[in-house]
């Protein structure tokens, strides 16, 4: 048996977070239940283009800055997770990015300060770095593997306090409330263009704006950052802007047919998760990961798992560790 067998652990939230957790925690031999009032969705992981993009991620966004050797280890996880699960594929296929010359000048020195591996390709560059996942496909397959190792799927909505000995809160931006840790969340509005054409395959397109993920069942553009927001309706400003910069990286989208998705995720003040135990006795967080969800998804189900299963003091702990902002009210 595993170390947590003896454990009763409800986890909230079906998104990567949460069914990550779930599938980690039963892995290891915890007796768990997932809750969540819409269990296939839609929640902002599933709105979503399952990016693994560490090299770009740490070179385009503020937030992130420095951050280049945390996200590649948490990439760098994702093969022997997905290996577990169903029909999963990684692909790794690589990232272009195209912009103007004080652009890609600047993106070219961050690449070079993080380390990160890349090649000038004409007006853009290149990197191996950044892969991707369906996101769609991986939560089915999270499902189907949680239960395979005897989790309880309830589709119920998340309780702030442990139904068993342990909860673990990884919800979204409407469950802010459940825990004190969270209060310093906020939210993010993002909508995303899903057309049913489109490249099919070979590297992610990103640029000022926008980015464009091929696919067998058409290709996605993404995404609006719209901090603040937090209602689902479709913004048809946005979703014009959003399209207009995709189009400069995707031409051959132009007068394609699309549906605009919106979600809303949470995010910390330094983009980064909220990772460990609550004040609330019994309660652990892992909430607030703005754009890279998918990408910290097993490692943040590895920090929860070892912090409770009593180790995990780790650099990546300290850097998420859900007490670093201190006691919050809302």
């Amino acid at each position: 048996m595993g170390a947590l067998s003896s454990l009763r652990i409800s986890v909230g939230g079906a998104g990567v977070f949460g069914l990550c957790i779930g599938v980690e925690l039963a892995r290891r031999g915890a007796k768990v239940t997932l809750s969540d009032p819409h269990l296939a969705g839609p929640n902002a992981s599933s709105v979503a283009a399952g990016m693994l993009a560490p090299a770009l991620e740490a070179a385009l966004d503020p937030l992130m800055y420095g951050r280049f050797v945390l996200l590649r280890a948490a990439r760098d996880l994702w093969p022997a997770f997905a290996d577990d699960l169903p029909g999963v594929s990684l692909d790794r296929a690589g990232a272009n990015y195209r912009a103007d010359a004080d652009g890609l000048a600047r993106t070219l020195t961050r690449l070079r300060a993080e380390s990160a591996a890349f090649e000038t390709r004409g007006d853009g560059l290149f990197t191996p770095e950044d892969w991707r996942i369906d996101p769609v496909a991986t939560l089915a397959a999270l499902r189907t593997r949680f239960v395979e190792l005897g989790g309880t799927l309830r589709e119920a909505p998340v309780q702030s306090g442990p139904a068993g000995d342990v909860a673990v809160l990884a919800c979204g931006w409407q469950s802010v409330d459940l825990a004190p840790e969270l209060a310093v969340l906020t939210p993010i509005k993002g909508q995303l263009l899903r057309f049913a054409s489109g490249p099919s395959s070979g590297p992610v397109r990103r640029g000022p704006g926008a980015y464009v993920v091929p696919g067998e069942g058409g290709a996605v553009v993404g995404a609006t950052m719209e901090t603040g927001l937090s209602n689902l309706e479709p913004d048809e400003a946005a979703s014009e802007r959003l399209l207009a910069a995709g189009l400069t990286l995707a031409p051959e989208l132009a007068g394609q047919d699309y549906t605009v998705e919106v979600g809303v995720r949470a995010a910390a003040p330094d983009g980064l998760p909220l990772v460990g135990p609550s004040l609330q006795a019994g309660v652990f967080v892992a909430a607030g990961a703005r754009r890279n969800g998918w990408l910290l998804g097993p490692m943040v189900a590895g920090l929860v798992a070892d912090r409770l299963e009593g180790r995990g003091h780790t650099e990546a702990a300290a850097v998420m560790d859900s007490s670093r902002f201190g006691p919050t009210e809302r």
